[in-house]
This record gives C-alpha cells, structure tokens and sequence, in this order.
C-alpha cells in the first residue's frame, strides 16, 4: 500500500502542554490530576459473554454488548466494527472485540478480545480538550500511521517520525513507542487525511487527536490503547471496504 505523506509539521499527541490540550497522547499528568488507586488501574472489565447465538445456532443480528441505541448509530454500510468498553465511566482499563457482519446480518467475532487502556478520568458523552477523558460514541477508523514502517495495513498508513514519543505516562512508565503504530479516531477530524492533521473541524476547544495506539501500560489522555501484537492484528484487519467504526464507552452506555 502506498505511503502518505503527512500534512502536519508538528505532532498532535506529543508532550507539550499545547498539545496536552488537545486530547489524546498520554502525558505526565496536571498538578490536578488525581493519583489513581492501584486497584483501579488493574482492574480489567471483563470479555463480552458469548455470542448470544438463537436456537438455531446463528450468530446475532446486533452485536453482542451493544444495545439498540448505540447500534442504530452504526452506519447501514458498515459491517466490521471494534467494541471498546470499560466497566464504569471513570474506568481507564478496557476490553477491544473486533466483529464482522456477514452477507445475512449477523455479527460475528473475528478477533479479541484484547485488553488496553482508555483516559485517566475514565469516558464522556461530552469531551473537551484537556478533560482527560475519552469520548463515548461511534466513529469511523479509515486513517492509520505511525514511526514504524506499514505493517501490512489495508487502510491509508503514514509512516513518519513525526510520531516517535518519549517522556513518561501517569504512572510513571515510559511512553517511548507508543506511536509507532496508530489508527486515527474521526472524532473532531478531517477523514482522510494522516493522524498528523491537526485541523478540528469543531474547534480546538472539543479536542481532537484521538486515536488507537500501542499501550505502555498506563492510562491515556483521550486515546484508545492496545498491546502491540494486538495494534498489529487491528491494522491488518482493519478493510475499507467494510466501512470500519470504533463503539466507544462505558460497557453500560454501549450496552444502550
């Protein structure tokens, strides 16, 4: 696949009090920052249950976890979609399912589920930038990058420098890598583009720069983290053709 160059000359998640405010690298937290509870940080929430299959042993018309109005908001074209939830909405840890619709309408897991991280403050149906929380909804992935070459990703993918990262997280752990593997969330962005782009359509004030990226064991300030093995398989999953979305939030808000 053919690499695109980036459009931004500076990084939208890189640690700079600027960019802390817009929303998504982790980052050494705010004075204000409340220290978190060990045994919040290592609490997972757990899988999704099953597949929910009817009598006849079909798989579900809706996607398991997913309730009626979370799911009326997934595009009619869409048939593969990733499940990110966290048991609460001040939760930092998540669970990551990856599911596909068949020709039929039936939603099956392909891959998941995966465990990593969401932002320090846990979820909101309201995000701002500098908040450090992640925002609930559905939203399109079709943009990926990072400082490592293309791992054999179907969507758009800018390798750059421009992603490389260091510094610590929250917790104290380093964030060196985290980039370099990244699918943009197009939440507060322009699709189609590099996740570089730093132009917010609704304002810089909503934040903007959200996105998966590799977990370096810690919570973020608005992104979506994965293991890196795990960022691999999403990359090389992830099919244009299928219009993939992210299902974001708290397991009862998606659950909706």
């Amino acid at each position: 696949m053919p690499v695109r160059e980036g459009t931004a000359t500076v990084l939208t998640c890189a640690l700079s009090a600027v960019l802390v405010l817009a929303g998504c690298a982790p980052a050494p937290p705010p004075a204000a920052a409340p220290a978190k509870a060990p045994a919040k940080a290592s609490a997972a929430p757990a899988p999704p249950q099953g597949e929910g299959r009817d009598d006849a042993g079909r798989a579900p018309a809706r996607i398991p976890g997913v309730g009626p109005r979370t799911q009326a908001r997934i595009p009619d074209g869409t048939t593969q979609a990733l499940v990110v939830s966290g048991e609460g909405v001040d939760a930092d840890v998540a669970v990551a399912v990856l599911y596909e619709r068949d020709p039929a309408g039936r939603w099956h897991r392909t891959a998941g589920p995966w465990t990593g991280h969401n932002a320090l403050r846990g979820w909101t149906e309201n995000h701002v930038a500098g908040d450090l929380r992640s925002p609930i909804g559905v939203f399109r992935l079709g943009d990926a990058g990072g400082r490592l070459p293309d791992p054999g990703a179907r969507i758009p993918y800018d390798q750059d420098e421009e992603f490389a990262l260091s510094g610590t997280g929250f917790l104290g752990e380093p964030l060196e890598g985290s980039f370099d593997y990244v699918v943009a969330i197009d939440y507060n962005r322009v699709p189609g583009t590099t996740p570089l782009n730093k132009e917010r359509p609704l304002g810089p004030e909503k934040g903007g720069g959200v996105w998966i990226h590799v977990d370096h064991g810690g919570p973020t300030q608005a992104c979506v983290s994965l293991p890196r093995e795990n960022m691999t398989e999403l990359l090389r999953a992830l099919d244009p053709a299928r219009e993939p979305v992210v299902v974001m939030g708290p397991a009862e808000v998606v659950a909706g």
